[in-house]
Parts: C-alpha cells; structure tokens; sequence
C-alpha cells in the first residue's frame, strides 16, 4: 500500500523559491533569466490557490507589496502586489530586472520612455490576465505604470525581482518632469512559513 504525500498549501511557492534559486545557481545571463524563470512563474500563477489570504489584503487607499521571500544573499526577492478597485502605481522604474505574473483579476501596464527630461507612454498598454507574465529591466524596458483594470474588485499579481526590491534606490516620474528618488519597502513585517515540512515528512 503506498501513501500519499501530503502537500501544505504554500507548496507550490516554496518549489517556484527553489526552482529559482536553482536558476540562479547557473549563473545565467538576463536573457535567460527572463525566459526560464518567466516559465517558473508562469507555473505558479497558473493556479490559484496557494497564496495565503494576509498576503492579498487590499488597502483603502494605497496598493500593497507584500514580501514573500528574499533570498539570503539578496539575488532575488518575490513579492504580491494587491491592488483595491482603481488603484494604481505613479510612473517608475525597476533598476533591476523583474518578472510580474497575473494571479488574480487584471491589470494594466503602459510602458514610458524618457523624453526631454519628461516620461511620455510608449506604444498600447498590455493588459495582463491571470496565468500572464510580463518581464522588465533596463535592457528591455524598465519605467511603467500599472493599474488595476477593474473598479468592483480586487486584482493580485505576483513579482520577482533581481534584488532586494523593497531595499533598492529607484524613482517615480512625476508628469511635471524630472525624477523623484524613493525606495518602496514592503507593507508587511512577517513572512509566509515556506520551509514547514513536518506534514509532508509524517505522511511519506
């Protein structure tokens, strides 16, 4: 008689946080980066049902961006960016490379480009479904603004980046020109338990 493994709900995290680091490991170049590791991503937001519930709380007025999980060594952080009913980021960049997985409801992105000291749209928005996954970076395009699509509802995407993202010196580009120094860090202090195998050890 064999025995089923039980599998915690936050599973599917933990083996996109390895898969990656393992990426990682092979010391890639960003173009594979952004191949293979949009491909983890896009696995783990092809389901829905693995995020825990206080990492996909909205705010009133302002978007979340919850950690959850930083690597040791600061390679690459992922994070759940919750969106309430019409709200949005400013203008920004990254400064790092970054991959953004759909989760849940639908949102937009219009890319910029600086221009005469000012951030003006590059070409049509993309709107982004549960199971997408856009990439950016300052080699394929790094200032963006995004919003949630719907204004009944509450939208999730999921984002890794090359860094410690909240920890990062980036900057907004406000309409009047010229950009505007800031670092996000995070709406939460506590950590999902990724690394609580006892209920699978004792049903192996």
């Amino acid at each position: 008689m064999t025995s089923t493994i039980e599998r915690s709900p936050i599973t599917p995290l933990r083996d996109f946080v390895t898969g990656f680091g393992r990426l990682l490991d092979t010391r890639p170049d960003e173009a594979r980066i952004l191949a293979e590791g949009g491909a983890l991503l896009r696995t783990l937001v092809a389901r829905d049902d693995w995020l825990p519930e206080a990492f996909a709380q909205p705010h009133p007025t302002y978007y979340q961006q919850h950690l959850l999980h930083a690597d040791s060594t600061e390679r690459f952080s992922v994070v759940s960016f919750v969106w309430g009913p019409g709200q949005a980021t400013p203008v920004h960049d990254h400064t790092v490379w970054g991959l953004i997985g759909m989760l849940r409801g639908a949102e937009e992105s219009q890319a910029y480009v600086e221009r005469d000291g000012r951030a003006v749209p590059q070409g049509a928005s993309v709107r982004l479904a549960p199971g997408d996954v856009e990439a950016v970076s300052p080699t394929v395009g790094d200032v963006h603004r995004v919003r949630n699509l719907y204004d009944d509802r509450v939208s999730v995407s999921i984002h890794v980046y090359g860094a410690n993202i909240g920890a990062v010196r980036r900057h907004t580009y406000p309409a009047e020109g010229g950009r505007k120094p800031f670092v996000s860090g995070y709406s939460n202090t506590l950590l999902p338990n990724l690394w609580d195998r006892s209920a699978e050890l004792r049903h192996a």
